[in-house]
């Protein structure tokens, strides 16, 4: 039986959502390993939309059975908010159908307090985050003063955690001008939401062991793209966890020897949301041809993407630190009607071509995109279904990016709609 697990390869906001809810449907379990809501997206299912931020893409599906792993920092009211959003559209949720990690890490209000102070401290130097907390929690967890899910059954522990976290909090509030933690007011706070989410929470990795066993199929269904990772992504312009493949395992307690095909999504472009390197990024005619066909604008924040020509050193180099098997390249019909589409092919920093993204952010701005340029088409592709109906110039396109990346594309969209894809290979197909 065939584990998929699916990562964006390149900055997020890749088109994961569909392409999940497509997979979802064929899997039995569906994972989430790592992040929080800071990423968000969007299911239309027989006409009706749904919007996701934390809760896996498998919850608006009868009979799957979903699982926030202890990778993933929870924001407890958002989560309750995100379930009565989904029931009041008639999904059913209960604790059969959806289980938390005992140990997943809370987000609480001073999380999201210190987060946007922290950038409105320095508006010229801020990392662009979501203001969601996300960071601070990560933080305390490795700190090893947060609170876990687990801990939340022992009133005596949560009172220790938040005192202990009120210790590392209170000096920064200060400096911000903030009135310290008010101690008591959070820790009933968090017993009352406890109280909402208990029948959720259970030892995930043994029901991911159980159901290996029972060689049922698992999705595992990352977040943000591979490029945020916190180790390998353009640091410091990054997120506050890991984003590759290889967090499916940590993040969930699932043995990586069972993680047996790992999936790309992969926009037929490059975009990017807020601050940070970007070799190809285009500011002429161009970006504005690719920003209102692709309706870039962030699902969670709200801002503009920032959008280049498709950049295979990035992908090529998150598809062998991932271990990617096949890809899939979304939005092909946004690049519909462009004379010639460029792909970068590798930088040029100083006098020296390089095939990769430097590891220092002095040099990762000093580098220049070195392109290769394929011809476009005319025909339009949006809506195709079948590799043998797109335009020659189209296949052409996709087999140089297969060459470059040395990985094939698995799976082509050609537009929203869940039903126009290209499926060359299904992940779940056995191996």
């Amino acid at each position: 039986m065939v584990n998929v697990v699916v990562i964006g390869s390149q900055w997020g906001d890749e088109g994961k959502g569909k392409l999940v809810d497509w997979l979802s449907s064929q899997a039995d379990i569906v994972v989430r390993f790592q992040g929080g809501h800071n990423a968000g997206h969007t299911l239309v299912i027989d006409d009706v939309t749904y919007k996701l931020s934390l809760l896996p893409s498998g919850i608006v599906r009868p009979g799957k059975l979903c699982i926030i792993g202890n990778g993933v920092v929870l924001d407890p009211w958002k989560l309750v908010e995100e379930i009565h959003s989904l029931q009041s559209e008639g999904v059913t949720i209960t604790p059969e159908n959806l289980k938390i990690s005992d140990t997943a890490t809370l987000i609480l209000p001073f999380h999201k307090e210190l987060d946007a102070m922290r950038e409105d401290s320095s508006p010229k130097n801020n990392l662009g985050t979501t203001r969601r907390g996300i960071g601070p929690a990560y933080e305390d967890k490795v700190g090893r003063r947060s609170i876990r899910l687990g801990d939340l059954k022992d009133p005596k522990t949560v009172k220790n955690r938040v005192d202990l976290m009120a210790l590392h909090h209170d000096p920064l509030r200060s400096y911000f001008g903030v009135n310290p933690i008010d101690k008591e007011n959070i820790y009933k706070d968090i017993m009352n939401i406890f109280s909402k989410i208990k029948g959720h929470i259970s030892p995930v990795w043994q029901e991911l062991r159980n159901s290996i066993y029972q060689k049922k199929k698992i999705l595992f269904e990352g977040a943000q793209g591979a490029l945020l990772d916190l180790d390998h992504g353009t640091y410091p312009y990054v997120t506050s966890s890991n984003t590759l493949a290889g967090y499916a395992s940590i993040g969930s307690g699932i043995g990586p020897q069972h993680l047996n095909y790992i999936l790309g999504i992969t926009k037929a472009y490059t975009t990017r949301v807020g601050s940070g390197p970007f070799p190809s990024e285009l500011f002429d005619k161009n970006f504005d041809q690719l920003a209102k066909r692709g309706n870039e604008i962030g699902t969670v924040t709200g801002r503009p993407r920032r959008c280049g020509w498709f950049d295979s050193v990035l992908v090529k180099q998150v598809a062998q630190i991932s271990g990617i098997k096949g890809l899939a390249l979304t939005k092909l019909d946004v690049l519909d009607g462009f004379d010639e589409i460029k792909i970068c092919i590798k930088y040029k920093i100083g006098n020296k071509f390089i095939d990769y993204i430097p590891s220092s952010i002095s040099e990762q701005s000093e580098v220049e995109p070195v392109y290769e340029s394929i011809r476009g088409w005319k025909t339009s592709v949006r809506g195709i279904r079948n590799w043998l109906d797109l335009p020659r110039e189209a296949k052409e396109y996709i087999q140089f990016l297969e060459k470059q990346i040395g990985v094939d594309v698995d799976i082509i969209t050609t537009s929203p709609e869940r039903e126009d894809t290209i499926v060359k290979r299904n992940p779940f197909d056995e191996i």
